[in-house]
């Protein structure tokens, strides 16, 4: 009786035992949450943070949870170049970056922004999306940064305090503030401004306090961040225009695994968003600043500032990247 017994336990224990993977599969939790952060430098209300907060809701949608992105804004998480850096270390995942900062990595970058080399953003895209923005991926890959899209940072134009600018000889003298943009301070220094870098979170007070006299900067983040409320004098001068890259880490690219197209193709779907957001932003900007008594707004001798700047893309086309920078002015003018 007592062997029967014993034998009935061990059989029952071992076909538990047996059954016990197949249980212990049907009850296991779903793959783990991953949750990685968005930082980037705009404020509340610029297209570049609208664009940001629906790459969240379109990772959560498109990976059914398991991919969650927490967005912090503002410069919360630093200056764009301190968020670079993360980038790089693996303590940031993805950034919506300014093209200057971004050009500290991949200096070629700053070849983006040669003066009045692109009229709209339309065509600035079909550059990129062809063998030049291929090239840039290569030389971010290098340095351990996947360029996920090119969003758009809009055309720049110049602010100040002191007078209105319709003449390159009317920015001579004057303190403009512009990002570690080396291709924009070049731009700058050629119209006889001196030129400081101030980080953008920083930047109203140091204009409201007479730091510098003035500032570029696209129309909608000179309204977002109400730069208009401290710089009444508004040129149209069009200098440049400049990409807000889309970047990702290499280290949070290898910890998507199966969920990398997915947030893929969320950043492309962001982007037409905020490009799209960019351009009726512009345009909106534009007519409400035009319409307000405190601020004066002006065309400029487009021509002159062109002559002006000249030699710009000259200086450019000397330094150990120039073919490339050639190759970008070429397709870009063709």
């Amino acid at each position: 009786m007592s062997l029967q017994l014993h034998r009935r336990t061990f059989l029952a224990s071992a076909v538990a035992a047996l059954a016990a993977p197949a249980l212990i599969s049907t009850i296991r939790p779903a793959r783990a949450e991953t949750t990685l952060t968005l930082g980037h430098g705009a404020a509340p209300g610029n297209p570049r943070t609208v664009a940001a907060a629906k790459f969240a809701e379109l990772v959560a949608e498109k990976t059914s949870g398991r991919v969650k992105i927490n967005v912090a804004g503002a410069e919360t998480l630093g200056s764009d170049a301190a968020m670079l850096t993360s980038l790089r270390t693996g303590a940031l995942d993805f950034t919506a970056n300014s093209q200057g900062a971004t050009s500290a990595l991949v200096p070629e970058l700053a070849a983006l922004g040669l003066p009045f080399l692109f009229e709209s953003t339309e065509k600035a895209m079909k550059l990129l999306n062809g063998a030049v923005g291929q090239e840039l991926n290569k030389r971010f890959e290098a340095v351990g940064v996947v360029p996920l899209d090119w969003w758009d940072n809009g055309i720049r134009h110049l602010t100040n305090s002191k007078r209105q600018v319709v003449a390159p000889a009317d920015v001579a003298g004057m303190k403009i503030r512009t990002p570690a943009d080396p291709m924009t301070i070049d731009i700058f220094e050629s119209l006889g401004a001196t030129t400081e870098q101030i980080a953008f979170g920083e930047l109203y007070i140091a204009l409201q306090q007479g730091v510098v006299d003035g500032q570029e900067n696209p129309l909608a983040n000179m309204e977002s961040s109400k730069l208009y409320e401290v710089n009444r004098y508004i040129s149209l001068t069009a200098h440049k225009w400049e990409s807000t890259p889309f970047l990702m880490s290499k280290i949070a690219e290898a910890r998507l695994g199966g969920d990398l197209e997915a947030v893929k193709a969320a950043a492309k779907e962001a982007g037409d968003l905020q490009r799209k957001l960019s351009a009726e932003k512009a345009s909106e900007v534009l007519a409400a600043f035009k319409s307000n008594a405190n601020v004066e707004v002006a065309e400029v001798d487009r021509e002159a500032f062109v002559k002006a700047t000249a030699p710009v893309a000259e200086i450019w086309k000397k330094k150990p990247f120039g073919d490339f920078v050639s190759q970008i002015e070429a397709e870009a003018r063709a």
